[in-house]
């Protein structure tokens, strides 16, 4: 060989021992030195195949906890200014059952501080009647009619003769199991509106009773009942606005669950031409004799517009969403009506909220795929969710309930390719709830006011070339740690050896 210096030799030497170990007593002749291969380097030991095995074990193990650590993504969290511009709006999303208001006159309303107010909100808005167990006894109420302009005629203010029978409590069912058509107006005394309707109330039930004696034609009678004097009468057919006027059909109508007679409400004007229009194309299918419908009944579209389903329980699941400016504001649930006046010491505004929520749903599935957010997210979105707010009379007459929530934007944001990008955002808030006693109509009222300041979570993901160096590392650390406790243990083995062997000298 060509005199090679020391380095090139050893470096030789290893080559040689890794491609074949028979090169032991292989000699290079060099100018600085001529050595034989380290036996530690030939020599298979037990001590050196067991190190060999914990140290492939140690690497593995570090690889996986290496890349755990790379594909765990880690959070920051900041509080910030909220950065939603100006023209935002919130959208609410919202589920609650009322057991005593009635779906006839529930009215949702939004108004916030900068001036906002807007009354009876149908588009977004969905009703069902309840019953007091809040399962829904039949399809959604659609309440156009009974908000619409509503014609009096012009105010009459002499008095007119009593036309209408004044029924009772006693009376009733017997009055309506007689008579085909029984056509009521529940009323009150006190009521602006049951004054309006009288003269005209009256003045009709007079020509009708003339035109349909009620002892020889006996096809309709028209009544009045005074609910300050027979509240359990209209209790039981679930009157909450006056007047409210109801068409009672004989017993061969179908029976609800609860078994009351099938009945109707009329929503048409209440002038004295309106009011016969609309019986005498009720009684016209009615055979005089029999008291049988015609084969061929029917009424006039104009008319059954005006006709609709009372409602057979007294309660109301509103639903549905809204969108509201980013400003303080209140969402407002009360009985609304044009036409109607209200007894505000017998409403009750008891609800449960079944759902309650701010801004944009996170989609169920986007929580499922990222699991690391939990900690972060949906925590306090559904404060009100599940809970109940009950007035059992205790509180006494007038009572409203509200709510103060305080609402905060959390936003998540990542960091991919040098760039943010948005991950989702919810609204959590905090509830407080109260109540008081009013002079005014009682109401369920959500105050809701937003935080100007919102929680800002980054994802810092590790970079791929910091995951390579790590791992490059711990490959390195761990041979070179194996080497040194290798080289220790040998030589620690040798040296017992002599001692031995001295010994035994």
């Amino acid at each position: 060989f060509t005199p090679l210096d020391c380095r090139q030799v050893y470096i030789l030497t290893l080559i040689f021992v890794v491609l074949d170990n028979s090169f032991n007593d292989l000699t290079f002749e060099v100018p600085c030195c001529s050595r034989k291969i380290p036996r530690d380097l030939t020599e298979a030991s037990l001590s050196g195949a067991g190190l060999s095995i914990v140290a492939a074990l140690v690497m593995m193990l570090l690889f996986g906890m290496e890349l755990s650590s790379y594909l765990e993504v880690t959070t920051t969290t900041a509080v910030v200014v909220d950065k939603s511009s100006d023209g935002d709006f919130l959208r609410i999303d919202f589920n609650i059952s009322f057991p005593a208001l009635s779906c006839e006159f529930a009215s949702l309303d939004v108004n916030d501080v900068l001036g906002t107010n807007r009354l009876n909100i149908t588009k977004t808005v969905r009703k069902f009647p309840i019953d007091p167990h809040l399962k829904a006894t039949g399809g959604e109420f659609h309440s156009g009619l009974a908000s619409h302009h509503i014609n009096h005629g012009e105010e009459i203010k002499q008095e007119f003769p009593d036309g209408a029978i004044q029924l009772t409590n006693g009376g009733f069912e017997s009055l309506s199991h007689h008579f085909p058509l029984l056509i009521v107006n529940f009323n009150a005394p006190w009521c602006y509106w049951s004054n309006r309707l009288k003269p005209s109330w009256e003045k009709a039930a007079t020509i009708i009773k003339q035109r349909y004696n009620p002892d020889t034609d006996g096809r309709v009678l028209l009544g009045s009942v005074d609910c300050t004097e027979e509240p359990a009468l209209c209790r039981r057919n679930h009157i909450q606005g006056y007047p409210s006027i109801r068409i009672f059909r004989k017993g061969n109508d179908l029976k609800e669950d609860h078994g009351h007679h099938e009945h109707e409400s009329y929503y048409g004007d209440r002038d004295t031409e309106s009011i016969v229009k609309m019986v005498d194309e009720l009684v016209a299918p009615i055979h005089p004799e029999t008291h049988k419908l015609a084969l061929d009944w029917g009424i006039s579209n104009d008319t059954a517009k005006l006709l609709k389903k009372a409602p057979v329980t007294g309660g109301c699941r509103v639903e549905g969403y809204v969108r509201v400016k980013k400003v303080p504001g209140n969402l407002v649930i009360s009985a609304h009506s044009g036409a109607h006046s209200f007894d505000s010491s017998q409403m009750n505004m008891s609800h449960v909220v079944t759902h309650l929520s701010f801004g944009r749903m996170i989609d169920t599935r986007l929580l499922t795929d990222l699991k690391r957010l939990l900690p972060y997210l949906g925590q306090s979105h559904d404060k009100l969710d599940e809970k109940a707010f009950i007035n059992q009379h205790e509180f006494g007459a007038n009572v409203t309930i509200e709510h103060y929530l305080q609402i905060v934007k959390t936003e998540v944001i990542t960091r991919r390719y040098g760039q943010e990008h948005s991950l989702t955002e919810e609204h959590e808030y905090t509830a407080h709830s109260s109540i008081t006693q009013t002079y005014y109509l009682p109401v369920a009222k959500f105050h809701f006011e937003l935080s100007p300041m919102q929680i800002l979570i980054t994802e810092n993901p590790k970079s791929f070339s910091h995951f390579i160096t790590n791992l490059c590392a711990i490959i390195g650390g761990v041979f070179t740690v194996a080497g040194i406790i290798d080289s220790v243990l040998h030589n620690t083995i040798r040296l017992i050896k002599k001692v031995e062997l001295g010994k035994n000298i």
